[in-house]
């Protein structure tokens, strides 16, 4: 089962979906984590997920260890079907929760109530080309599936 999860053919497209998608997760991961960019940290976003959201700190917590470890592991492709897994579904999730009464587009005036989904769905997409494709080339699982061939 480790064998079929890590491996990937050399593939550039899948390589540029998964740099693509963890780099710009990443951010978000550590405004959540962190508190760069700013965010409020983990105890904020936390506070934030469990009092105002009403998510349960359990998902609360694996939502915020799916954006920023799941870029971590896209941007190196470290159990990337599972980074990609994780950040797919916090992308759902999201839309679902928050973005979907928002209709389809950012609010790129400032006009709008909320952000719409289109980002979550470009998320999402490069998402599922990774789970279905694997890491691509330059990547630590293709490193290890090649490993365990010979």
């Amino acid at each position: 089962m480790l064998k079929r999860l890590l491996w990937t053919p050399h593939d550039a497209a899948a390589t540029i979906a998964r740099l693509v998608l963890g780099i710009v997760m990443l951010p978000h991961g550590a405004q959540k984590l962190l508190g760069w960019f700013g965010g409020h940290g983990f105890s904020g976003t936390m506070g934030f997920f469990t009092g105002q959201m009403g998510i349960p700190a359990l998902f609360a917590f694996l939502a915020i260890v799916a954006e920023f470890f799941g870029a971590l592991g896209l941007i190196f492709g470290f159990l990337t079907r599972v980074a990609a897994f994780g950040i797919a579904a916090v992308m759902v999730v999201a839309v679902i929760t928050t973005h979907l009464p928002n209709g389809f587009f950012m609010n790129w005036m400032g006009t709008l109530k909320g952000e719409g989904f289109e980002y979550h769905l470009l998320a999402l997409g490069l998402a599922l080309v990774i789970m279905i494709r694997g890491a691509g080339a330059w990547s630590v699982d293709r490193a290890f599936s090649l490993r365990r061939l010979q």
